[in-house]
């Protein structure tokens, strides 16, 4: 999408001075590339530091430990609604506003701050997917397909034009962090085109098709519960677009057993939801239609197995009903 032309990496003769809005492991990449390619980052916006691990020591987002390894200056506002915060980035000038999973809507007042306005990296092919678990909500739908948007940021919701897009296929046993990570790294590259391109005139911003637009909802760790009614393919695309969070699980004995790796059995017949049995070494679960073969397991307190591994320490578990 967008007008066509040769794309020629320039920057280093017309550097864009820029601000960096981004928080998650996701927005890393793009912000390295920026900086590579000599983009003048007058600051770099991410959410204040939160208590986070088992200890819930506060931590630095990932965007914040790599900007201050690059000379960066970070900025960490709760909030941008505050006229201050509005004349402060007013101060810095710059040309346009790169985002990348900040974590927060912009005002109007942001949106208008930078000439070229704000460009925003989306993990789908937008309008499908928009919201905060675009990546997951794929896997979850059994999209073949997926892709990053560059786009420029409106008052919604995802809502605004598509300056360009790149399609990829999703892989068969891809996770939601293995997908996230390889998208992370075309985004930053189809943003390097994008700025340059938007900068130069040599792009059109396409409106979106809201009759198209699905919306992707924020993960809650209790949707990581298996509900072994529903049919093989269904879970083993949870049991991926839930890695590496939420995380799946189920029940057994009273306790949590998390399941990290699975693969669906459409064809086998089920000997009943939850039912566990083993085929030629295989650790097969019955759901609704169909069997799902877990691979990785891991009972609460222990380390992660391979199923085969829990079979033999646990010879109980054959033929054991899962869920309770």
């Amino acid at each position: 999408m967008g007008m066509a032309g040769s794309y020629r990496n320039d920057r280093a003769r017309s550097p864009l001075r820029l601000v960096f809005m981004g928080t998650p492991a996701f927005a890393v990449p793009a912000l390295e590339r920026l900086a590579a390619d000599g983009h003048e980052l007058v600051a770099v916006y991410t959410q204040p530091d939160k208590p986070a691990g088992r200890g819930r020591a506060v931590a630095a987002s990932p965007v914040k430990e790599r900007a201050l390894t690059l000379g960066l200056a970070v900025r960490q506002p709760p909030t941008l609604r505050r006229p201050q915060e509005v004349e402060s980035l007013q101060a810095l000038a710059p040309q346009a506003i790169v985002v990348a999973a900040y974590g927060k809507l912009l005002p109007p007042e942001v949106l208008a701050v930078p000439p070229l306005g704000c460009l925003n990296i989306h993990p789908s092919l937008l309008p499908r997917h928009r919201g905060p678990a675009p990546v997951a909500a794929a896997l979850l739908a059994g999209d073949p397909t997926t892709g990053v948007t560059i786009m420029l940021l409106d008052a919604g919701m995802d809502t605004g034009p598509i300056l360009m897009q790149r399609e990829v296929a999703i892989g068969p046993e891809e996770t939601a962090g293995a997908l996230a990570g390889r998208l992370a790294r075309l985004g930053a590259d189809l943003l390097a085109e994008a700025l340059v391109r938007w900068a130069a005139g040599q792009l059109r911003p396409q409106p979106q098709d809201a009759s198209l637009a699905t919306v992707s909802r924020r993960l809650a760790k209790e949707e990581g519960e298996l509900d072994w009614a529903r049919p093989a393919p269904e879970l083993a695309r949870q049991v991926r677009a839930l890695q590496p969070w939420p995380g799946t699980y189920t029940r057994w004995q009273g306790r949590v057993l998390k399941v990290l790796e699975a693969r669906a059995w459409p064809e086998l017949a089920s000997p009943g939801p939850g039912v566990v049995w083993e085929r030629n070494a295989a650790c097969l679960v019955g759901t609704g239609d169909g069997c799902l073969e877990l691979h990785t397991i891991q009972l609460e307190g222990r380390r992660p197995v391979s199923a085969a591994e829990f079979l033999r320490g646990q010879p109980s578990f054959r033929e054991a009903r899962l869920g309770s």
